[in-house]
């Protein structure tokens, strides 16, 4: 590599930076957090730069820079506008042996100033050897949504029983197995819920029994969303990579139980209509026995554990036995296949009122409140609609909905895949029999259907338009 990357310790070391403008400004802001003693010189001070001084030890000289300025100098940031001025600096800085890093030259000196994600105590360095800082900026920006905040808290409590652990822990190797314990587990969990007195309690009850002691399973109940691997929550991303087992369903994506960790046991639990791959009995009692066998244990849904995901029946057992869970939202398919489908749920002009609908119920019949259904004005979103698509349309328009209320009929909803079938009340059951459908779909009734032309957005090639 032509770096090592590497953290120094310089605070209250002398530095200079050459150069009072935004790109200089902005180095000496991070030089000053790094705690350095900072000089500027430079024959006009920005207002940016003057902002920046104020942060710390920073002395302004207004003048031209000259070669005694680097006297003593531990580190050297040339970021004038004058390329000729910057490589002077360079080639003076090389022959004092001094840390130079050159703006817009990174190939002129010897030190690059990373993107930096703060959590402290912990800093991550991104750096692209400076061929592209903005590519770094990028990276910073991806990286810094998928780590928690909390982070920092975990590391303060670790920080504060550091000297504990060691004393109870003579033996490095041991010294691993408890923090692994700890970082990797309950406390780690309780932090992250923002139940710091639990995590700190927990810290002390592990410390006190030491090493033998058992692990505590616990559930996580994720909704993955719509199939998009896009669209997980950072929480939820985290604990996939947490868990020890996956029990998941139907209609979680390919492409996001790639996210999951290689090693992790992967059993699925899908449900189809009339078809259950595992029973939903054996799907808690299988919870309750990995949590007690100290594991922890990932619930992957589609969509939202809390809608029509069986997510309450689930943590109602969890609860009797005292078995410890999470649950994190998804997405749920109605939000994210209309938006991906350019149907807006509501709107000013069309609906006020939206209605998420199962499409059967648990005895597998379409027995709903049809009368409630069919009043205007509003949107139905129909999951598991499929089947009884027939009976669903011809019920709305017997209890007062137009045949010509516009309808939808999104497949496989957020992926590249994505169909969206137009079509009204009346004609929308006899257009699926003339193009191959097959679930995931979700069915959506009202005038707002008719912005889908307007709207539209993405796989706009792959929808099929009829009728409306």
């Amino acid at each position: 590599m032509d770096y090592l990357p590497l953290f120094l310790k310089l605070k209250g070391r002398p530095a200079l930076v050459v150069g009072a403008g935004e790109v200089a400004a902005r180095k000496a802001r991070r030089l000053l957090e790094g705690g350095l003693s900072l000089s500027v010189v430079a024959p006009a001070i920005s207002p940016s730069m003057q902002d920046a001084a104020r942060a710390g030890d920073c002395a302004i000289k207004q003048r031209p820079f000259t070669p005694a300025d680097l006297s003593g100098m531990a580190l050297v940031v040339a970021a004038t506008d004058d390329p000729a001025v910057n490589r002077r600096i360079a080639e003076q800085c090389a022959a004092l042996d001094i840390p130079v890093n050159v703006v817009d030259e990174p190939d002129r000196g010897n030190v690059i100033f990373p993107s930096l994600i703060e959590r402290a105590p912990i800093r991550i360095a991104i750096s692209t050897d400076g061929v592209s800082p903005l590519l770094s900026r990028l990276l910073k920006s991806h990286l810094a949504g998928c780590i928690p905040a909390a982070y920092a808290t975990l590391a303060g409590l670790a920080a504060r029983y550091r000297p504990k652990v060691k004393a109870r822990f003579a033996e490095p190797r041991e010294r691993r197995r408890f923090w692994d314990k700890v970082l990797r587990g309950r406390v780690a969990d309780q932090v992250f819920a923002g139940r710091l007195p639990q995590a700190e309690a927990e810290l002390q009850a592990l410390l006190n029994a030491g090493n033998g002691a058992a692990n505590t399973g616990e559930i996580y109940l994720v909704g993955s969303g719509p199939g998009d691997p896009d669209l997980l929550t950072i929480k939820a991303l985290r604990l996939m990579q947490q868990a020890d087992v996956v029990l998941y369903d139907r209609l979680v994506s390919d492409s996001i139980l790639k996210l999951l960790r290689d090693d992790v046991e992967k059993i699925y639990a899908g449900k189809e209509r009339a078809r259950h791959a595992m029973p939903q009995e054996r799907i808690n009692a299988l919870l309750v026995r990995f949590a007690q066998e100290g594991r922890k244990v990932l619930r992957l849904k589609g969509g939202d554990p809390f809608v029509f995901g069986r997510g309450g029946e689930e943590i109602e057992t969890l609860m009797e036995r005292n078995i410890p869970f999470q649950v994190v939202p998804g997405i749920t398919a109605a939000l994210g296949c209309a938006s991906y489908a350019g149907i807006p749920l509501t709107h000013r002009d069309h609906a006020q009122a939206c209605i998420f609908v199962t499409g059967h119920l648990k005895d597998g019949s379409v027995r709903l409140d049809w009368e409630m259904l069919a009043r205007p004005s509003q949107t139905l979103v129909f999951y598991m609609g499929l089947v009884g698509l027939e009976t669903i349309c011809a019920e709305l328009v017997r209890h007062g909905l137009p045949p010509q209320t516009p309808a939808a009929l999104v497949m496989r909803g957020t992926l590249p895949d994505q169909r969206v079938l137009l079509g009204d009340l009346s004609s929308l059951a006899a257009l699926t029999s003339d193009c191959e459908v097959s679930p995931p779909t979700l069915l959506m009734v009202g005038e707002v259907v008719r912005l889908h032309d307007k709207l539209q957005w993405y796989g706009v090639d792959r929808n099929v338009e009829a009728g409306v």
